[in-house]
Order: structure tokens, then C-alpha cells, then sequence
């Protein structure tokens, strides 16, 4: 475990062995980070968030409070995992919003999945198993394993092998299954996520875009 003079560590927080945290990163109290991670410099861990193991969090990441990330999990520069559906500063009554007068959304990201960097995460989105969000995305609703999404609200575009290289589908029944061209790895998508890929997007999202 290496910790640069300039990072705040809370006493309480967990760090796994070989974890190197780096220039004024800062992990809250009731945090753990796995063995072997990586926390680059302005990186903020928020109070009782769980990284796993083998992460890597580049610069200026900030993870909030309700989410979780997995094993293997790559956060890109200026990534933001966020936990308030509703945020405000202040109550109806004009007093200051305490810890009580908010609800913490739980979102999670999966095992091997990367972020790109300036992408938000939005309260309460799941990302899957070595999903991929493309830098600068806004996810605003949960991505399945292996989809690449990206944009404003992010949208499926397609879908990537474990070893992050995009993966040419071939339908087999219900699912599709790819063998990918840079690994050989087979990869098997079902149906209800190809089906994600293939829905036109709702009015608002064609104002948007």
C-alpha cells in the first residue's frame, strides 16, 4: 500500500494491499478499497462506498455515497457517480437539507466494466459486467453486460468483448454470440439487450440528440 503525503485517508477507511492512492485524493470515513487499485490524483471516495479489487479511478473521480464498484472496474478522468434524484440545498422552508431530508440512491458498477472520462452516472443506474460508457456520456437508466453506450441521455450503440474490443453479432435463435477478432473469446448477448439496440429512441431523446 503506497498513500501520497497529500491524500486524506480517513482512519476508519478500509485499503487492500498494493492499493496506491495518489496527490490529494481523498477517502472518507467507512470506505474500503480493494487490493491493488489505483487512485489517481483529486480522487474522492465518499463515506461507506465499496471499491473492489484490481479498480483503477484516474483524476478528478468522484464517487458518492450509495454506489459500488466491483472488481476491475476503470473510471476515466473527471468520471461522476452521483447519488440524488432530487437535490437541492435547501428544505420548502428555506432551512439547509440535512443528512435526514435526502434519500441516497444505490447504483452499481460491475465487475470488468469501464467509464469514460466526463461521464455522470446518474442516482441509482447499474452498469453491467464489462459494459463500456463512452467519455462524456449521461446514463440515465441501467446498461446491460457487454453494451457500449454513449451520448446525452447515453444510448446502446453496440457491444464489446471482455478485452474492451467491439464485437461483430451473428444471430444464433433468440440471442446473438460473437467470437472476438482480437481475443477469440466467444460472447453470448441475449435477446432482451439486443432488443435495447434496435429500439428507436423515445421523442425526447430525438429532440436531444
Amino acid at each position: 500500500m503506497a498513500i501520497h503525503p497529500s491524500a486524506d485517508v480517513a482512519d476508519t477507511a478500509e485499503i487492500g494491499h498494493g492499493t496506491r492512492i495518489w496527490h490529494q485524493a481523498q477517502v472518507r470515513e467507512d470506505a474500503s478499497v480493494g487490493a491493488d487499485c489505483v487512485l489517481g490524483k483529486g480522487v474522492f471516495v465518499d463515506a461507506g462506498v465499496r471499491v473492489g479489487d484490481r479498480c483503477k479511478l484516474q483524476n478528478g473521480v468522484s464517487v458518492f455515497h450509495g454506489f459500488e464498484l466491483e472488481d476491475g472496474v476503470f473510471l476515466g478522468p473527471g468520471v461522476m457517480l452521483l447519488n440524488d434524484k432530487t437535490p437541492r440545498a435547501i428544505n420548502p422552508d428555506g432551512s439547509l437539507k440535512a443528512a435526514g431530508d435526502w434519500v441516497v440512491e444505490t447504483g452499481r458498477v460491475a465487475y470488468g466494466a469501464a467509464v469514460g472520462g466526463g461521464a455522470v452516472l446518474l442516482p441509482g443506474v447499474r452498469i453491467g459486467r464489462f459494459a463500456m460508457v463512452g467519455s462524456g456520456a449521461v446514463v440515465t437508466r441501467d446498461v446491460p453486460d457487454h453494451a457500449v453506450v454513449v451520448g446525452n441521455p447515453a444510448r446502446i450503440r453496440g457491444f464489446a468483448c471482455a478485452c474492451g474490443r467491439p464485437l461483430e453479432l451473428s444471430a444464433t435463435g433468440l440471442d446473438a454470440r460473437a467470437a472476438c477478432a482480437a481475443c477469440g473469446q466467444q460472447t453470448v448477448i441475449p435477446k432482451r439487450d439486443l432488443d435495447l439496440l434496435r429500439r428507436p429512441p423515445a421523442r425526447a431523446e430525438l429532440i436531444r440528440d
